[in-house]
């Protein structure tokens, strides 16, 4: 990517820009109606006809490989647009693949999450013309796949059901022309908390909007076009300054090269930042339960430092005495995982409306071995500690982690609407038994 991709987005960027002075100058004029495409669209039917031909491509291995080899030998320009391994990607597009095929009889569900997924596409540099060669290499990896049985008519479902997503996805990036496609932001501090996890602040060029407890797709210039997502582990603050808690999940990935390869002064850049697992206005007076597991703590502790800025009222909001309490719940395997063990001290020293409940599988740690302190797989311990039907919750972590406490507190009785969690599994993610490719 290098200099000539530094050109291409800053051509692309241009060209936003003159589309957006278009817009902004034809404001006066009443649009043209646009057409609903979701009611338009008959996807039930093609479900249909595209599910009784679906054996004939499944797994989607060989069909994705017959794409990308298509497309990148009759449009070779595009490969930049793609990281150098295209493993995640390909497993990414199989999810995507199933998740039209399952869902092609709620439209408009799947309309708002391909718009999202354009709004998210603009940091890669993707524009309408790529999803038309994308088409068209599509169309020649079916028919190879698919082999004599192949027929004409389930071909024009798939290209239709393609069509519908990305108009979707290009009105999600048409409607974000007045934001950033991506923000660069410096690295200002590399802390290795253990051999396999680091904390990065990052300062931000520009304003970066978000909210505490989202997370961001981050990118290292060591893996070009290689995004993963991580929340962001601070509340916004004046400086600009943003935190992530990173762990290395496996050799040669965007973990391993923001735990092992990142240095101060490194750029980085960030997408748009997502997620609903923020505390809104009308939360400031009620009781609250944040559960953290591992590298969940990241969120968490970034909704800590919004709840303790509301508390204190310095963000406008309702005086101290109207907060609620907050009971936190931290798990980790042992006492060398808590990595983030000095900064939790703090905040359970600082508040006393917030109550720490360290729960270890460890079976003794002597450090930590106070009424504070707790024992035992982290959902288990939430579950046992008390009553929280009444409580809002939060919860961050591991999948099976989050998974396990949101069945014990449903069971409990907590309503699903007081409980705020990451994106357990992700809506991408093929049925049960699909997803290899």
């Amino acid at each position: 990517m290098g200099t000539v991709g530094g050109e291409y987005h800053a051509l692309l960027a241009r060209h936003d820009a003159m589309r957006l002075r278009r817009r902004i100058l034809g404001q006066g004029r009443a649009p043209a109606p646009e057409p609903d495409t979701a009611a338009l669209y008959d996807g039930a039917a093609d479900q249909r006809l595209i599910t009784q031909y679906l054996d004939l491509v499944t797994p989607f291995a060989d069909l994705i490989a017959h794409l990308y080899d298509e497309m990148f030998a009759r449009w070779p320009c595009l490969r930049s647009l793609f990281p150098a391994s295209m493993d995640f990607q390909r497993v990414h597009l199989a999810r995507a693949f199933w998740y039209l095929i399952e869902n092609l009889h709620r439209p408009a569900e799947v309309a708002a999450t391909f718009r999202q997924l354009g709004h998210d596409h603009r940091k890669l540099g993707v524009r309408p013309a790529h999803y038309e060669a994308f088409e068209a290499a599509l169309c020649v990896a079916l028919r190879r796949t698919a082999g004599p049985r192949w027929a004409e008519a389930v071909e024009e479902a798939w290209v239709r059901m393609l069509r519908f997503a990305v108009a979707s996805m290009v009105e999600g990036a048409d409607a974000a022309l007045a934001e950033p496609p991506c923000w660069q932001g410096t690295v200002t501090a590399h802390e290795r908390r253990r051999p396999d996890l680091a904390v990065l602040r990052v300062r931000l060029h520009e304003p970066y909007p978000y909210r505490a407890g989202q997370f961001a797709a981050v990118e290292s210039p060591l893996m070009r076009q290689a995004w993963r997502h991580y929340s962001l582990a601070s509340a916004p603050a004046p400086d600009g300054e943003v935190a992530f808690h990173i762990r290395r999940t496996g050799p040669g990935g965007v973990s391993d090269a923001l735990v092992s390869g990142t240095r101060v002064g490194d750029v980085l850049r960030l997408g748009p930042a997502h997620g609903t697992m923020t505390l809104r206005d009308e939360d400031r007076s009620r009781d609250l339960l944040m559960v953290a597991g591992g590298t969940g703590w990241a969120p968490i502790k970034a909704l800590l430092e919004d709840w303790a800025a509301r508390r204190r009222g310095t963000d406008g909001g309702l005086p101290p005495r109207s907060a609620g309490r907050v009971h936190l719940f931290v798990g980790a395997r042992g006492r060398a995982e808590l990595y983030d063990a000095a900064a939790l001290a703090e905040l359970a020293a600082r508040h006393d409306r917030l109550r720490v409940v360290r729960v270890l599988d460890e079976d003794i740690v002597p450090e930590l071995d106070d009424p504070s302190a707790g024992y035992g797989p982290l959902a288990e311990a939430v579950a046992r500690e008390g009553r929280w039907s009444d409580h809002l919750a939060f919860v961050s972590g591991p999948a099976a982690m989050v998974g396990a406490t949101v069945a014990r507190l449903t069971a409990a009785g907590m309503p699903a609407d007081h409980m705020r969690h990451d994106p357990v599994p992700d809506p991408l993610t093929p049925p049960a038994g699909r997803g290899a490719t």
